[in-house]
C-alpha cells in the first residue's frame, strides 16, 4: 500500500509532485544514484512525505526504471510523457490526471528538502488570494556573483517583483541591503498551473533561462515564502558526495539518540 501522510491540521490539502527525469548531463542517471541504500529520488520523496505538508506525494517520471525503484520503496510513481520540456510540465500532467486543488513541485535532486519550508509554502494557500507561491532564503555574500544562485525581489504585498541570475537590487548603497536567494520549490492552485503551462514562453524567461518569469510577465502573482534553511541540490559528483556525508551523519545521530539511556 502506498503510504499517505496526513497534512497538518491547519494546512490546506496539497499533493507533492517530484519530477524525475532519467537523463542528466553533469551526473548521469543521478535520480538513481545510491544514497544510503536507496536511490536519490526515493530519498527526496521520503523527505517530502515525512514533512507532513502533503496528503499525497507522487514521483512523476519519464522512465520505468525510476518508477520501479520508487514503487519498490513503497512510494507512488506515475509514468509521464518523456517529451515534456520541464519539470513543471510534468507536474501539469499529474494535475490533469488527478483531482487535487493544490500542487507543489519538489526538485527530485534535493533529498534533504526543507520540510518546514514545505509546510510554510502549503500554509500560504490558506489565503485565497494566493494562487502560486515559492520559497526564498537570505542570499550568502559569496553567491552575489553566482549566476546559479537565482535572486528575487519582493513587493509590498510579499509577491515577487522579478527574478534574475544577476544581483538584484544592485547595491549602490549597502545600507538596508538584504538580498534574497530563490529556492526552486513551487506551489500552484490547479487552475493556475494549467493556465501557466498553456501560455507562450516569453523573451524574459528565454534570456534569463528562468521559467518562473512567465508567471510575472502575464500578471500571475507569485507569493514569496521564507524557507527555514538553504536547500542543497545534487548536480555534480561533488554534490552527491557531500549529501552522502550529510545523510550518514544524520543517520548516525539518529542511531546514537535511539540507543542512549534517555531514549529507552
Amino acid at each position: 500500500m502506498t503510504p499517505v501522510a496526513p497534512a497538518g491540521p491547519s494546512l490546506p490539502a496539497a499533493i507533492g509532485v517530484v519530477p524525475a527525469r532519467l537523463g542528466s548531463t553533469r551526473l548521469p542517471e543521478k535520480m538513481l544514484a545510491d544514497l544510503g541504500g536507496q536511490p536519490l529520488v526515493v530519498r527526496t520523496a521520503e523527505s517530502a512525505l515525512a514533512s507532513g505538508a502533503f496528503v499525497r506525494v507522487i514521483v512523476a517520471t519519464d522512465h520505468e526504471r525510476i518508477a520501479a525503484a520508487v514503487r519498490a520503496a513503497g512510494l507512488e510513481a506515475m509514468l509521464t510523457d518523456p517529451g515534456h520540456p520541464s519539470g513543471s510540465a510534468r507536474v501539469g500532467e499529474v494535475a490533469r490526471r488527478t483531482d487535487g486543488e493544490l500542487y507543489v513541485n519538489i526538485q527530485g535532486d534535493e533529498p534533504m528538502v526543507d520540510g518546514e519550508g514545505l509546510r510554510r509554502l502549503v500554509a500560504a494557500f490558506a489565503d485565497p488570494a494566493v494562487v502560486m507561491a515559492t520559497l526564498w532564503f537570505p542570499l550568502r555574500p559569496e553567491d552575489e556573483t553566482n549566476p546559479n544562485a537565482v535572486k528575487v525581489v519582493a513587493d509590498a504585498a510579499g509577491n515577487a517583483l522579478y527574478f534574475s541570475r544577476s544581483l538584484i537590487p544592485f547595491p549602490r548603497s549597502r545600507e538596508g541591503f538584504r538580498p534574497r536567494k530563490h529556492v526552486g520549490v513551487y506551489g500552484y492552485r490547479r487552475a493556475t498551473l494549467l493556465r501557466l503551462l498553456d501560455l507562450p514562453a516569453t523573451d524574459l524567461e528565454r534570456v534569463e533561462s528562468l521559467e518562473q518569469l512567465r508567471a510575472l510577465y502575464y500578471g500571475i502573482p507569485l507569493r514569496l515564502v521564507e524557507a527555514s534553511r538553504e536547500s542543497v541540490g545534487v548536480d555534480t559528483q561533488a554534490d552527491l558526495d557531500r549529501v552522502r556525508a550529510d545523510l550518514q551523519r544524520s543517520l548516525s545521530s539518529c542511531r546514537d539518540t535511539s540507543s542512549s539511556p534517555a531514549a529507552s
